[in-house]
């Protein structure tokens, strides 16, 4: 009997992971082996969401995105991914958090994040704007297309995703540069590299833009640049092999699709790339250009210098910049501000007069953040940055709907704090015996 129940509660659970989008819905459920036919080689204008069925966001959105689609039904398609199980798909695109809404317009290998809201109205509005944008670019002439010609026609350089490699420029750019590099070797004539060819523009495009050009991908034609590819002992085509300043070359093992490269791609960017460095909240642009430049800001309030002294200062820093390193792949900003300094930003998080130390991390597109509920430690922000990473966490709106206003202030000296020097008074003329005159003569 036990068996059977446990048997029919997990059925029901994969029922309910499985039930957000069915084919009676007008939102066209996408995966690893639709996806390039479907958006990727197609014309239209896409929405698209990427969600995980346990995530509580997704579940809240899945009646608004049905009704969004059938109301933007032959005008605007929109699609739904399962990103927990495509994870490919989530990493070709920059998916960290759930669920992420992206349009796919003029240039389908770069996305852009959909601001908007989250309600079907909000939705709708916000594909007709894409929609109208797209048309105005087309009458303009302008085009979203990127990609290199293997045959040798494609410009070198900084204008393109994938850089056109040769004899001449190989060992400025690749081995002298501080890039990492991912290098494909290949012949104009070989079929398996015609194959590779859109896999590796699109993923050019997608690690340019989430490394900030810290790896880069190229491609050589082994069958004119012969010095390069003989000093490698190139042989089949494509051959693909990962360059890193000072180190010996290693061969690409991973898989040919442009989420296979991406990921790889991403991981040799977080192996090599250094923590975001913790900054203290000095004045407003602080606040806004890390906030403004991540997915989500991470904000420490410390307690007062008085209260901790330095080292304990820098143990919660210790714990901040730790954090950082451990969730360095996300990219997200880390900041830090006394207790009673910046008093507008307290109040806007609901964080004020008690309860040091104190964390937040803000979605500013959103105007979103969250709480730390749980303790100042490794493990405890650690559990914190877990859930909100995975769409889990409690939210709310940051104060007024926009950042607060911050103070110009000093940087911490990292010396502890001194209490404020008393006025001397002068008693040597006070008779303590007579309590009538004793304040009367009390020189300030």
């Amino acid at each position: 009997m036990r068996s059977f129940i446990l048997g029919v509660l997990g059925c029901s659970l994969v029922l309910s992971a499985q039930a957000f989008y069915s084919a009676s819905d007008d939102v066209v459920e996408l995966n690893t082996s639709n996806f390039n036919k479907e958006v990727l080689q197609s014309d239209s204008l896409w929405l698209i969401e990427f969600y995980a069925p346990w995530c509580g966001h997704c579940q809240s959105l899945t009646a608004d995105w049905k009704k969004a689609a059938t109301t933007l039904k032959g005008i605007v398609k929109v699609g739904a991914v399962d990103a927990d199980q495509h994870k490919s798909l989530g990493s070709q695109f920059g998916v960290k958090g759930f669920p992420t809404i992206k349009v796919f317009g003029a240039n389908k290998n770069k996305p852009e994040d959909y601001q908007g809201g989250r309600t079907s109205q909000a939705i709708v509005d916000g594909a007709m704007k894409s929609l109208n944008s797209l048309v105005k670019d087309r009458l303009s002439g302008k085009s979203g297309g990127s990609g290199y010609k293997q045959s040798g026609g494609g410009g070198a350089g900084s204008k393109q995703d994938v850089v056109e490699l040769t004899d001449d420029n190989f060992d400025k750019m690749v081995l002298q540069g501080e890039e990492v590099w991912l290098v494909e070797f290949f012949a104009p004539w070989c079929g398996h590299c015609k194959n590779l060819e859109p896999e590796w523009t699109a993923a050019a495009s997608a690690v340019m833009e989430q490394t900030k050009g810290k790896v880069r991908l190229g491609a050589m034609d082994a069958t004119v640049h012969q010095a390069v590819s003989g000093r490698y002992g190139i042989r089949g085509f494509p051959t693909i092999k990962i360059f890193r300043k000072g180190e010996e070359p290693e061969d690409y093992q991973g898989g040919r699709t442009r989420g296979d490269i991406i990921a790889r791609a991403l991981d040799l960017f977080s192996d090599h790339a250094p923590p975001p460095e913790l900054l203290e909240i000095l004045s407003e642009d602080t606040l806004t250009k890390t906030c403004v430049d991540s997915q989500l800001c991470v904000i420490g309030v410390l307690p007062h210098i008085l209260d901790t002294g330095a080292a304990g200062r820098n143990g919660y820093l210790e714990v901040m910049t730790k954090m950082a390193e451990k969730y360095k792949k996300k990219s997200w900003g880390w900041l830090w501000t006394e207790a009673g300094t910046q008093l507008e930003l307290e109040a806007a998080l609901g964080i004020g007069g008690f309860g040091y130390p104190a964390m937040a991390a803000i979605n500013s597109r959103k105007m979103k953040f969250a709480l730390l509920r749980g303790s100042f430690s490794e493990a405890g922000i650690h559990e914190f940055l877990r859930e909100l990473s995975v769409g889990r966490g409690s939210t709310a709106t940051l104060g007024n709907g926009s950042m607060p206003k911050v103070h110009t202030v000093a940087p911490w000296d990292g010396k502890d704090g001194q209490l404020p020097e008393e006025d001397d008074y002068d008693l040597s003329d006070v008779d303590l015996d007579d309590d009538d005159d004793f304040l009367s003569k009390i020189e300030l």
